[in-house]
């Protein structure tokens, strides 16, 4: 049933790039940390050679998957087949976070459309990626992108995002600091 790759086929890319929607799983190092599981969307990934990802994380109530990358760099991610033939693809990698100002960053915000709501961009370099049935994953019709994140963030304006991000996207859940923390 399962099938493992030290990179991402072209396949593999094909697959990603028809999925809606994708998942993000991180956790802290302590034992009795609290583990990140987000869906996300926006046409927001990237798949930017066979070993290398990025997706663009817009600002949202915390910041756990930057926490976690800061202090140990764990994430896997997870794409579902809801629509065609059944299908799970997880990517296995070690990810850090990229925030504007950065060197990087025109260099990652090339890849993907501009919008309001943008808080950085989480990019990782994959070690592992698994195929799997997914046979019981439900069909389901895809009807369009949600645009609250964005008229959100247009209300809000530069400076109400930023007063919202030093307060609710600099700690984690569990107290880590995030990539935000002393930059904002």
């Amino acid at each position: 049933m399962g099938k493992f790759s030290d990179s991402i086929q072209e396949a593999h890319s094909r697959f990603i790039a028809h999925q809606k929607m994708f998942f993000v799983a991180t956790a802290p190092l302590a034992a009795d940390g609290h583990i990140n599981l987000s869906p996300k969307g926006l046409d927001s990934f990237r798949v930017l050679s066979p070993t290398h990802v990025a997706y663009l994380d817009v600002t949202g109530s915390g910041n756990e998957t930057s926490a976690h990358m800061l202090e140990n760099g764990r994430i896997t991610f997870m794409f579902c087949a809801f629509d065609g033939p059944p299908n799970i693809l997880r990517l296995y990698g070690t990810g850090r976070t990229i925030l504007p100002g950065d060197a990087e960053w025109d260099t990652y915000m090339s890849h993907f459309p501009e919008q309001p709501a943008i808080r950085q961009i989480i990019a990782a370099d994959i070690y592992k990626v698994q195929t799997s049935c997914g046979y019981s994953v439900p069909l389901y019709d895809y009807t369009g992108e949600r645009d609250h994140a964005i008229k959100w963030a247009e209300k809000k304006g530069p400076e109400g995002l930023a007063e919202y991000r030093a307060e609710k996207n600099v700690t984690s859940l569990d107290g880590l600091p995030t990539a935000l923390a002393g930059k904002l």
